[in-house]
C-alpha cells in the first residue's frame, strides 16, 4: 500500500511563496491606510476652516472661543457645536456649525484644540497631545502633527 501526501520540501516551498506574497501585499495595505487617514484629515480641515469663517461672519467678526478677554478652547468647541446668538451666548438661532468636532487620525483621534501663536514663518509650534491648534489672532486652524500642519 502506497501512502500519498506532501513532502516536507513541498510544504516549505508553499510556505515560502505565501511569505513572499504577504511581504508584497501587506505594505500596500499599510500605505492605503495612511492615505485614507490623510484624506480624512484634509477633508476635516477644509470643513472646520469653512465653518470657522461662516461663524465669524455671523458673529460680529469674532471667531468661536474668542468672546471675552481670552481664548477658551472649551468655548471654541461648544460654540461650533451648539446654537448661539450673534454675541456667542448659547441658545440662539445660529449654528450649529459642526455636529461633532472631528478627530485627528494622526494624534490618537484626539478632538481637543490648543491655542497657539504662529511663528514668523506662519507655522504653528507642534507640541502637546491635542489633535488640533488654533491661532485666534489670525484665525488659522490646523492639525497638531508635524507632517500635516501645512494642509
Amino acid at each position: 500500500m502506497k501512502k500519498t501526501g506532501f513532502t516536507l520540501v513541498e510544504i516549505l516551498i508553499v510556505v515560502i511563496i505565501l511569505g513572499i506574497l504577504a511581504a508584497i501585499v501587506i505594505p500596500q495595505f499599510t500605505e492605503a491606510s495612511n492615505d485614507a487617514r490623510k484624506s480624512a484629515l484634509v477633508s476635516d480641515l477644509q470643513t472646520v476652516r469653512s465653518q470657522l469663517e461662516l461663524f465669524k461672519v455671523q458673529h460680529l467678526d469674532t471667531y468661536p472661543g474668542c468672546f471675552g478677554a481670552n481664548f477658551s478652547a472649551a468655548n471654541f468647541l461648544t460654540q461650533l457645536q451648539t446654537k448661539t446668538n450673534s454675541d456667542g451666548t448659547a441658545g440662539g438661532t445660529l449654528g450649529p456649525y459642526i455636529q461633532k468636532f472631528p478627530a485627528n487620525p494622526f494624534m490618537n483621534d484626539d478632538r481637543t484644540v490648543r491655542e497657539v501663536t504662529l511663528d514668523a514663518n506662519g507655522d504653528a509650534p507642534i507640541a502637546g497631545t491635542e489633535g488640533w491648534w488654533f491661532d485666534p489672532a489670525v484665525g488659522k486652524f490646523g492639525a497638531n502633527h508635524i507632517d500635516y500642519r501645512d494642509y
